[in-house]
């Protein structure tokens, strides 16, 4: 069966429904040059250049909504779309931690009782999230197919709507919102880098900007032991991977989602694997501009900083997150 993709229409009715509920992120220009250190010298080097010249990144800043990350866009738009009695009865979502705290926050202004699944790995400062938002948290596993087997269960037995982490018509609109401010942020646009867990931040943003700007690139960044993305794109199918370990929590799912696929092999123009010592780099480089990134807000930076000076100018990265405690921020850091 041919999947139904989600139209521009539908990403233009998620932003005005959603518009009183997330902010609009800015889109920052930072100037990268050898300031940025080794990594850009290194691409120095290889241009036959002393140094990477100055050039500029524009930040989709995602860490700015109000819990963090991109993934309140999704949550908020699925749950407005509830029914009375479906938010009387409660939602359920299993998610590595921002997807749980969007829910969890989405359902607590409209005062819908919320359980988030989450793996026991999860870092704690996303479980506080989810507990300071009035979520329930129960632990199950360390794979996605564990949380969600575990919602799932729990879902039937108590009545509860399943709010997806990424594989949904509604959760992929939401997430194409700020695909549509980015157009409307910036004329002069080339390509923009995306971070893929999942896949619903990367298939909405590039179902709004292939249907608007077709011109532009759109490029998916995944960690380089866990791509499943690119693994499927190469098998033409979802694939499932055996195992997938980054340090970017959030980027860890073993398989898209079946919708999530159809839409990167419709509108996304390539994929590109970094290392978690790249995406370490893009971190130092970002807390050097002011910007505390969680690893897998990071990587999309990591890939930019990875290809080196764009041509032409108006690459934008989205910073899809900025969960991460201080105390690890730090580590990473001085790693």
């Amino acid at each position: 069966m041919t999947a139904t993709l989600v139209t521009l229409a539908d990403i233009q009715a998620a932003a005005a429904r959603i518009r009183d509920v997330v902010v609009r992120t800015p889109l920052t220009d930072v100037s990268a040059g050898h300031a940025v250190g080794d990594r850009l010298q290194a691409i120095g080097d290889r241009r036959g250049g002393p140094s990477c010249p100055p050039f500029t990144i524009a930040l989709k800043c995602e860490h700015l909504q109000p819990m963090g990350a991109f993934k309140l866009r999704g949550a908020s738009n699925f749950l407005l779309q509830l029914s009375r009695a479906e938010r009387a009865a409660g939602v359920i979502t299993y998610s590595s931690g921002n997807h749980g705290q969007a829910v969890a926050l989405a359902a607590q202004r409209l005062g819908v009782p919320a359980v988030v699944v989450m793996p026991e790995t999860a870092p704690a400062v996303k479980v506080a999230g989810v507990r300071r938002y009035g979520g329930e948290v129960l632990f199950a596993g360390t794979t996605s197919v564990d949380r969600r087997t575990r919602a799932e269960v729990e879902a039937a037995a108590r009545g509860l709507t399943i709010v997806p982490p990424f594989d949904h018509p509604w959760i992929i609109a939401g997430a194409g919102t700020c695909g549509l401010e980015i157009v409307e942020q910036r004329e002069a646009l080339s390509a923009v880098y995306v971070p893929v867990g999942g896949g619903g931040l990367i298939s909405g943003i590039a179902a709004a900007i292939t249907q608007t700007r077709p011109q532009v690139r759109v490029i998916g960044v995944e960690p380089m032991g866990a791509a499943k993305m690119s693994a499927s794109r190469a098998a033409g199918r979802p694939v499932t991977l055996e195992r997938s370990s980054s340090i970017a929590d959030g980027l860890l799912p073993l398989r898209p989602g079946d919708l999530t696929f159809a839409h990167v092999q419709a509108y996304v123009d390539d994929l590109v694997t970094v290392t978690d010592e790249s995406i370490v780099d893009a971190m130092r480089w970002l807390h050097q501009a002011g910007i505390i990134a969680e690893p897998s807000g990071a990587a999309s930076v990591a890939a930019v900083l990875q290809a080196g000076p764009p041509d032409p100018p108006g690459t934008v990265a989205v910073i899809s997150g900025g969960n991460i405690s201080a105390e690890d921020h730090a580590r990473y850091l001085a790693s």
